[in-house]
């Protein structure tokens, strides 16, 4: 039987996680006793403290046990943490080294959406690649630049360490470790019963685009806000660089720096944007939108769009537009 550790950190943390992962996991067990076959996982609650608040007293969550009795686990699960990423990992700080130990004993940690962050902390995401909130890939990539953040999808799998994308993209991750440890059978099973998509693997439709300004480079937010209000128009790399007196290696190194995109990509995906908001309100055709946000080629276009959001321009406006979909 697989040990489970369920973290319930002190603070402010996803009830959602931490309560699915119990039940899930739990209604594998009743599978399994319903064909009258062992139960697979030993499932805990795994606290600082034998009663943990949450959400400002209006929730409090029993550990089964403390941190410090848990001498053995097979799988470690860090829900999403909110609040001050610091403040966070100082309140939690006595899991970090438990973390670390447990997995260099063979134990298989998994972070939910910004949990990734505290999953960080422990250096055991330095040179591997992650997931987190596409919201916060951001500042993620600013605080753990040894970490390899895929903001585009779902969940990750690297030596035993897994992470899954933003908010209910964590029941995905549970599918997979279901089965990993159950079985794909079991895996079908659970996907039916709570009505998960099983193949499901990018949170690409879901990123909004708002451009990365918490920076201090100000030639390079001239640049963007440049780009932002001229996406229409053919924009290039010199271009931007004479308007802003920089050269053009410098422009395109300070601006990656600033904003994880090459001025290239950031011109894309502003455009992208655009088209995506078109798409999922307005009644134009998809030439219509291509050609008002600055493309001329329909190749172009649509490859840019399906690399950018995993989906084609019409399977977008499918999805999303409320015209469409009432039809």
């Amino acid at each position: 039987m697989k040990h489970i550790s369920i973290l319930v950190p002190s603070g402010t943390c996803s009830i959602t996680n931490i309560e699915g992962t119990h039940q899930i996991f739990s209604e594998v067990n009743s599978f399994l006793s319903s064909v009258d076959r062992e139960p697979l996982f030993d499932i805990r609650f795994v606290g600082l403290d034998y009663e943990a608040s949450q959400r400002n007293g209006l929730f409090t969550i029993k550990p089964d046990v403390l941190v410090s009795e848990v001498e053995k686990t097979d799988i470690i699960f860090i829900p999403a943490l909110f609040g001050d990423h610091n403040e966070v990992r100082e309140h939690n700080k006595a899991f970090l080294p438990w973390i670390i130990e447990q997995y260099r004993n063979g134990a298989e940690v998994a972070s939910f959406c910004i949990g990734a962050f505290f999953l960080a902390a422990t250096g055991l995401l330095d040179g591997k690649q992650c997931a987190t909130h596409w919201r916060f890939a951001n500042e993620f990539r600013t605080m753990f630049p040894s970490a390899h953040l895929v903001d585009d999808k779902i969940m990750t799998e690297s030596d035993g360490i897994y992470t899954s994308g933003g908010a209910y993209s964590y029941l995905n991750l549970l599918l997979y470790l279901i089965e990993k440890h159950a079985g794909r059978d079991m895996a079908i099973l659970i996907s039916k019963a709570f009505m998960i998509d099983i193949d499901r693997d990018s949170q690409s439709p879901f990123i909004i685009f708002s451009g990365q300004k918490a920076h201090e480079d100000e030639p390079i937010k001239k640049a963007q806000e440049y780009i932002e209000h001229n996406f229409e128009d053919k924009i290039t790399v010199d271009q931007l660089a004479g308007m802003f007196a920089l050269g053009r290696r410098s422009l395109e190194r300070r601006f990656k720096k600033a904003t994880s995109n090459t001025v290239t990509e950031y011109i894309q995906r502003v455009k992208i944007e655009a088209a995506k908001k078109d798409l999922e309100s307005g009644r134009k055709n998809i030439n219509e939108v291509m050609y008002d946000v600055g493309y001329a080629d329909v190749k172009a276009f649509r490859t840019t769009f399906r690399k950018i959001t995993g989906l084609s321009p019409i399977e977008y406006k499918n999805k999303y537009n409320k015209d469409v979909v009432a039809v």
